[in-house]
């Protein structure tokens, strides 16, 4: 029986993909070590797939799992700018040895298709909108080179182990159980439990920066397709092909607004140019922003007992970043 492995399976875009498979009566194994997954995310689900706690960037019994034929989705990463330049060995070990030991397992098994999560933050600020796969890699902190070098080993790994890949460069996931953890690439999350505590939306800098939200079933979509493709050793970039406002997504929400100063190293714009994988994967983003944040405000429970950042707390948390850049 046809076996699918998920990396980070209890986080936010992996408990969806988890869902979606189990639901078509799929034998699914989850590694998660549940460092920013939760158990919850998943607990509707126990009974229908085999949950191993562990972490993938330690050799351990884990690799067991890795038998006969099997699909591969590497979800499994630490997230976050400000965190990643306080400790980047950490990341390192997370997201690039990580990832190298998920390929070692896989050399003694047949991988029937191996999709990497991977970030759209490894073109840095581009200099082209919207930004094709082509444009000029450039990552800025260490959350970002580690994810790219996560994608090179994946690259360089099937051309030497023949494992055939495809890599999705997500632009900015939104969606329910989307986490509240960090600063800024939680952003829904800080939103919403913002939201639920009757505290103002902080705003980084003016909000008129720019970005390309993806709903998060329409990334699984591109999850599905990119396993069932013929095509292998490819790289698209995942998001709606349309950009809206911070400004935009409050007025949506619905809130009052603070604002704090804007971090030097963030894009004014992220747009994603999904040319590629709407002509080769036959893909197209379904929800719309409006659609997608209609859905979240209905589910509103899930953020509850998250934890509210506060200016004060964001304005604390990225000091680390203007220190980091000598500002």
């Amino acid at each position: 029986m046809i076996k699918y492995i998920i990396t980070g399976g209890a986080g936010f875009i992996g408990s969806h993909l988890v869902e979606s498979l189990v639901k078509k009566n799929k034998k699914v194994v989850v590694l998660d070590n549940l460092s920013t997954g939760r158990l919850d995310n998943i607990r509707q689900f126990k009974n229908k797939i085999k949950f191993i706690k562990c972490d993938i960037s330690i050799k351990g019994k884990w690799i067991n799992e890795f038998k006969g034929r099997c699909f591969i989705f590497h979800l499994a990463a630490l997230a976050d700018i400000v965190p990643s330049i306080e400790n980047p060995e950490k990341y390192f070990e997370s997201n690039a040895k990580g990832t190298l030991n998920i390929l070692e397992a896989c050399k003694k098994i047949k991988v029937l298709k191996f999709v990497y999560s991977a970030s759209s933050s490894c073109y840095g600020i581009p200099k082209k909108y919207p930004t094709k796969e082509i444009e000029k890699i450039n990552p800025l902190y260490p959350y970002a080179l580690t994810k790219k070098i996560g994608e090179d080993l994946i690259i360089h790994w099937s051309k030497v182990y023949k494992i055939p890949f495809i890599s999705l460069r997500l632009f900015n996931v939104y969606g329910t159980r989307s986490r509240t953890s960090g600063t800024y690439g939680a952003m829904f999350g800080v939103f919403l439990a913002q939201k639920l505590s009757k505290k103002p939306f902080t705003i980084v800098g003016s909000g008129q920066q720019t970005r390309d939200f993806t709903y998060v079933s329409d990334v699984i979509d591109a999850f599905l397709k990119a396993s069932k493709s013929k095509l292998s050793n490819e790289i698209f970039n995942v998001g709606s092909g349309r950009t809206v406002s911070v400004q935009e997504i409050t007025k949506l929400l619905g809130g009052d607004k603070v604002y704090i100063k804007k971090r030097p190293g963030e894009p004014n714009c992220t747009f994603a140019d999904i040319t590629q994988i709407k002509k080769k994967l036959k893909w197209n983003p379904k929800i719309k922003i409006d659609q997608g944040i209609k859905i979240l405000l209905n589910n509103l429970d899930y953020w509850k007992k998250a934890p509210v950042w506060t200016p004060k707390k964001i304005n604390k948390a990225t000091k680390l970043w203007f220190k980091h850049l000598g500002k």
